[in-house]
């Protein structure tokens, strides 16, 4: 059985066809940073017609979602999917089975699968990108929650709010590319579009003032971050995942900064990279299909 699996992200889709093993057999991405629902749609279904080997359908996106039914209550980044039955539609359309699961979930899952996270039966996973997502594995399961919403580290805060306004001082606010980007941008009075990640750690690099402040107040706020996750979960690991990971010194620089808060916290970052996200959609989809079946 080959899968057609789909990674709906803040900026790109990536497309690919993925067996039962975990081979990706065809890849593809494209720009959706205009966020329309229809535009996805399409490429979705282009990417189908393209390949119509595919018995499947597995999707990994932002939010809240219910992965019994395939239902996006909230989308994230992508709120045009708010209150979306995405399964429904994707069958309705093709005749295929389909699924979907929330994108740190699934990276996640692409961990536990194939990845480092094999024989751990505690671990979380921090996905840091244009937005900050997290998903949590405990005594060996993944963490839901009552109303799926379980792994929302982004939601912790980072400081402590003075007013009601606690949305900046959360992890999400301030431990993304995002944030570092618009960060850097407004002390430096550049265009915060006209900024990349790999341009604020170019300044850092070559000693930029302005930069190394963003910078370590990036990663301390991320220490902070997950002193408090390690301190809930006590995991084995704590994986990280994103394109921050490219990064060659981004483990020795995030370690430096847990450093003083002296505990025996190990983390790693994510195997796959940008395939985590398609590789735990078609697992999701593989068990979702063995649980119909026994």
């Amino acid at each position: 059985m080959n899968i057609a699996a789909f990674d709906i992200g803040g900026t790109s889709l990536k497309m690919g066809v993925i067996d039962r093993q975990g081979n990706i057999l065809a890849s593809d991405s494209s720009d959706i940073s205009h966020n329309d629902r229809n535009k996805i749609l399409e490429q979705i279904i282009a990417w189908l017609k393209k390949n119509p080997s595919c018995s499947g359908i597995a999707v990994s996106t932002p939010g809240y979602i219910d992965p019994d039914n395939g239902y996006i209550a909230m989308g994230g980044t992508v709120r045009d999917f708010d209150r979306f039955h995405l399964s429904q539609w994707l069958t309705e359309k093709t005749s295929l089975p389909a699924t979907v699961e929330n994108d740190a979930h699934c990276a996640l899952l692409a961990e536990r699968w194939l990845g480092k996270a094999k024989k751990l039966n505690d671990f979380l996973m921090l996905t840091i990108g244009t937005g900050l997502g997290g998903a949590a594995f405990c005594n060996g399961a993944l963490i839901r929650g009552g109303r799926n919403r379980a792994g929302e580290f982004g939601c912790l805060l980072t400081s402590r709010p003075t007013d009601s306004n606690i949305e900046p001082h959360t992890m999400a606010q301030s431990c993304t590319m995002t944030a570092l980007r618009e960060n850097y941008a407004q002390l430096s009075g550049q265009p915060a579009d006209d900024i990349s990640g790999k341009d604020v750690f170019d300044a850092f690099e070559q000693g930029d003032e302005l930069a190394q402040k963003v910078v370590n107040t990036f990663y301390q706020h991320l220490a902070a971050g997950l002193y408090n996750l390690f301190s809930v979960f006590d995991p084995q690991t704590i994986f990280i995942g994103g394109g921050i990971t490219e990064r060659e010194s981004f483990l020795q620089e995030l370690s430096q900064q847990l450093e003083k808060y002296q505990i025996d916290i190990r983390i790693d970052t994510a195997t796959y990279g940008n395939d985590s996200g398609m590789l735990g959609a078609a697992y999701h989809f593989l068990q979702s299909q063995q649980s119909e079946l026994s």
